[in-house]
């Protein structure tokens, strides 16, 4: 940017990385061969969840760590031709910043951050291995909750805002952790881009039986942020199948070309099922799912409105552009999501720490700056604090 911005951006997509005892400091030590415990195999630590060693994570306590963008260049489309095996080699151990609250806001100083919206790491793909056992999943997740809000808080100097994790495995559960979270001062709920799997079987987030919950959502007037994680899709065939963060693996391509299938399903399920009809108050927005599944969508929800005259209320493309926000993958072209959605429901997040991040969150200007002021403003601050503000009915 030619000058400097008159104002310090919302990022709308920052992690933190979880404490060792995150999981399992609030959690009953009797149910920790049920839910979640430590064990140490061959001199490294690795979780073991619902009696099974995850071994999804090479190093689920992040110490050391690789630095934050080191694949940057690589998700940029990779112009050195390099091997992520060798990007990530240099490791660091763990900085004070990635587990202390303190740390983290002057380190968003020195990046020019005003406010960001945290996630978790590996609370983001820790319902998958659990899903046969909904109970369990409560459990991990009313654990996790409160270490999160002791050690981060949902709304630290209102500069930090994380967000408790929310499953619909158990609608009566999720209803009373959504009261106590917006009870404690949250701003936004995270929840992961898949169909809940129930005590009875798995079901659609727009399901009627999940309306409680949405009820509370449209009267509290909170954001409910569909943040990517591990949603258990299978590839059918065509590839191995399971969670894994390693890139020592044989590589699967088709695996990469199906990335946007959770969220978009999702989506597709909010709107084919006229969640917003039921509840005009709720905002969803989508983070770190990226936007290249929005043309499709769009087109077919249009072709699909017309093909069933009268089943909805109103046009499901204008629905979608009413109710839902996407923060897209920074590698992806923002005028193309615009063009789609407008300026008003675009996002910007960096994914800071992380190693497919930014570098420095506010690189990410250089993808903005041919925009006017006002829509840079949009899409760099303003779109995310009015997502953070709750605006009851």
């Amino acid at each position: 940017m030619s000058e400097p911005l008159p104002y310090r951006p919302f990022d709308a997509d920052n992690h933190y990385y979880e404490a060792i005892d995150a999981f399992t400091r609030h959690l009953d030590p009797r149910l920790g061969s049920r839910v979640i415990q430590w064990s140490e195999i061959d001199g490294r630590r690795y979780p073991v969840i619902g009696g099974t060693v995850f071994r999804g994570v090479t190093n689920a306590t992040f110490d050391p760590v690789a630095e934050p963008g080191c694949l940057s260049e690589y998700f940029r489309g990779n112009p050195n031709g390099d091997h992520p095996l060798e990007l990530l080699k240099a490791r660091n151990p763990i900085r004070p910043e990635y587990r202390d609250r303190e740390a983290r806001l002057a380190v968003m100083d020195a990046q020019g951050l005003d406010r960001v919206w945290m996630f978790p790491t590996l609370g983001m793909i820790y319902e998958e291995p659990l899903r046969h056992d909904p109970e369990a999943v409560t459990m991990l997740f009313t654990s996790f909750n409160r270490w999160l809000d002791e050690d981060w808080g949902f709304a630290y100097r209102d500069r930090i805002f994380a967000s408790p994790y929310i499953t619909l495995v158990d609608c009566n559960w999720a209803c009373r952790e959504l009261e106590w979270a917006i009870g404690r001062g949250a701003r936004t709920i995270v929840m992961r881009p898949a169909a809940p799997t129930t005590a009875s079987g798995q079901a659609s987030p727009a399901d009627e039986r999940f309306d409680p919950f949405w009820a509370r959502v449209n009267e509290a007037g909170i954001t409910v942020v569909v943040h990517a994680g591990d949603s258990g899709y299978t590839s059918h065939g065509y590839a191995r199948d399971g969670f894994t963060t390693s890139f020592g693996n044989t590589p699967q391509p088709i695996r990469m070309l199906q990335l946007e299938r959770p969220i978009e399903d999702f989506l597709a399920a909010l709107i084919s099922e006229k969640l917003f009809e039921r509840f005009g108050n709720v905002r969803v927005a989508s983070v770190e799912n990226g936007a290249k599944f929005l043309p499709g969508l769009l087109d077919r929800l249009g072709v699909v409105a017309h093909k069933l005259s009268g089943w909805f209320g109103e046009d499901p493309v204008e629905t979608f552009r009413r109710h839902i926000w996407i923060n897209p993958f920074w590698e992806d072209h923002v005028d193309d999501v615009i063009s789609l959605v407008g300026t008003e429901r675009v996002i910007f997040g960096s994914d800071w720490p992380h190693i497919e991040a930014l570098p420095e969150p506010l690189d990410y200007l250089a993808d903005v700056e041919h925009l006017d002021p006002e829509a840079q403003r949009r899409i760099m601050l303003d779109n995310a604090t009015s997502l953070n503000e709750l605006q009851p009915t």
